[in-house]
């Protein structure tokens, strides 16, 4: 092992323990509802990993709090919007023929990191029936969380995001930016008029397989972390460690109400059809 391999001393390994302190220390209520996006790298090294992190974000909350992560599944989607990386025309219709149905206890997530994914396979653990944007929930306010996830309001207020919006919960941002607060959609939604465009998926209706597609609205992180500057500046966003990682607390109602009037001011209005 080369010297460069080696973990720096004065870095001491992350535990359960340090990091629900951390997570106290932050500003995570217990009792809450705690919507969370997440990287376990920037943590640091993590004695238990991605399971000692979710047992940690537990403690915090407390027996009445309740887990929210984004399981997402963006490969299951119209493959003529692929862009990381496209794919040939020619495939569009094999995909659109073969993909397999969206099963919530199956299906895994993709790319919403390994404490998404712990989250999602914890016994007890609730998940939303969305194709393209589920979500998982563990503990007291779980059901109530994912249930009703209509297939046109992926990311709106029928979504978990809005469930999220109601209950008065809070977002944490483990070691990512706000190009990964998924909140920030959910202003997209609030705002006059909003664009929309046409989305597929495939999902299961029993146990037949089905390819369909709904209109919704066409949603678009590309100003996010600009946003988020601004959204920080505003004093409401707490920001702190937790093990290595710099993190984010803020309560949503507060981070959504303020990109919708920053949409309105530094996005141009939609085209008319």
């Amino acid at each position: 092992m080369a010297d460069s391999d080696l973990v720096p001393e004065q870095d001491l390994p992350r535990t359960r323990e340090s990091l629900a302190a951390d997570l106290r220390t932050l500003g995570v209520r217990a009792g809450s509802v705690l919507l969370l996006h997440s990287s376990v790298k920037a943590l640091g090294w993590v004695c238990g990993g991605p399971v000692a992190v979710v047992q940690a974000l537990c403690d915090s909350l407390g027996a009445d709090g309740t887990l929210v992560v984004p399981t997402h599944t963006p490969d299951n989607s119209d493959p003529a919007g692929w862009q990381h990386p496209p794919v040939p025309q020619s495939w569009w219709p094999i995909i659109r023929a073969h993909m397999p149905g969206f099963d919530a206890m199956l299906t895994p997530s993709r790319w919403m990191g390994a404490i998404a994914e712990a989250v999602r396979t914890w016994p007890g653990a609730r998940r939303s029936d969305h194709p393209h944007t589920s979500f998982a929930a563990l503990g007291r306010a779980a059901d109530e969380i994912v249930a009703g996830h209509r297939l046109d309001d992926m990311l709106g207020d029928t979504s978990p995001l809005g469930r999220v919006y109601d209950l008065d919960g809070d977002v944490l941002l483990l070691g990512v930016g706000h190009d990964s607060n998924t909140s920030l959609h959910l202003a997209e939604y609030r705002v006059a008029e909003p664009a929309r465009t046409r989305h597929g998926a495939a999902f299961l209706a029993g146990t037949a397989r089905i390819w369909t597609t709904w209109d919704d609205v066409e949603l678009d992180e590309g100003d996010f972390d600009s946003l988020g500057v601004d959204l920080d500046a505003t004093g409401t966003v707490t920001i702190g460690s937790v093990g290595s990682a710099e993190s984010r607390l803020m309560r949503q109602r507060a981070a959504v109400d303020f990109a919708v009037g920053w949409f309105a001011t530094h996005r141009a209005p939609p085209r008319s059809p």
